[in-house]
């Protein structure tokens, strides 16, 4: 989490609040709306009871708005209550908005499909389990056993290795390059899963080793990563 971001969003949602507050009507005038809104036509014209219900859908998106911007935070930190906050923010907000209210806040809630290297020969379909979670490797059946290595194709065989895309920078060895959409959080932990199931609170101490290592080309916000960017790897936890 950015404190620029989240004082920022803090203010904006606060500064909404008080234009919300000051423009209420009365308990009077929401009580005889709600006892006979025909009289209040009748009465008062079609706009008042317009403005009244303008007024009523707004400070809903509000109060909507607001419990989902403070799920979205608690989701992020650990322990029992994240994982109750996370549950409730996939009922409160769509995904769309769940990842609106992560970047407005300044935190990341999703981390990318762990990628599971298989050794030549090895025969099974490795799964890419969601965020947090381990890689499964179903077993080889004995269908599979009985199908033999299918024959090289000579239809493309004079077809040469693609040139590179140019202007792409190749990651080395001990380099991952950005990818669209990607944050540091998605790196560090795609970085652990090649070395086992990583909980929470080790994604986000290797979030902060993918910075240190990297600050030069991340900047001080830690939370912008540009597609094509060139990230070392830090020393190994």
């Amino acid at each position: 989490m950015t404190v620029r971001r989240w004082a920022t969003t803090t203010a904006v949602m606060a500064a909404v609040g008080l234009g919300l507050w000051e423009a209420a009507p009365t308990a009077a005038v929401l009580g005889a709306a709600a006892a006979d809104p025909q009289r209040m036509v009748d009465t008062q014209g079609p706009d008042a009871l317009l403005l009244l219900l303008a007024w009523a859908l707004a400070a809903g998106c509000w109060v909507w708005g607001t419990v989902g911007l403070l799920l979205t935070v608690a989701a992020a930190g650990g322990g029992v209550g994240a994982g109750i906050a996370r549950t409730l923010l996939t009922v409160v907000l769509p995904a769309g908005l769940r990842r609106a209210a992560a970047l407005a806040v300044g935190v990341s809630l999703v981390a990318a499909p762990a990628l599971v290297v298989v050794p030549p020969g090895a025969v099974g379909a490795v799964v890419s389990t969601a965020a947090h979670g381990a890689p499964a490797v179903v077993p080889p059946t004995a269908a599979w056993s009985d199908v033999g290595t299918p024959a090289p194709s000579t239809a493309w065989s004079d077809v040469g290795t693609p040139a590179p895309v140019p202007d792409w920078p190749v990651a080395a060895p001990e380099e991952h390059v950005v990818l669209r959409g990607e944050c540091l959080w998605d790196v560090a932990a795609a970085w652990l899963a090649l070395r086992g199931p990583a909980t929470d609170a080790q994604i986000a101490d290797a979030v902060q080793a993918w910075w240190r290592a990297n600050a030069a080309a991340i900047g001080p916000d830690p939370d912008l990563l540009l597609p094509g960017q060139v990230l070392q790897f830090p020393p190994a936890p």
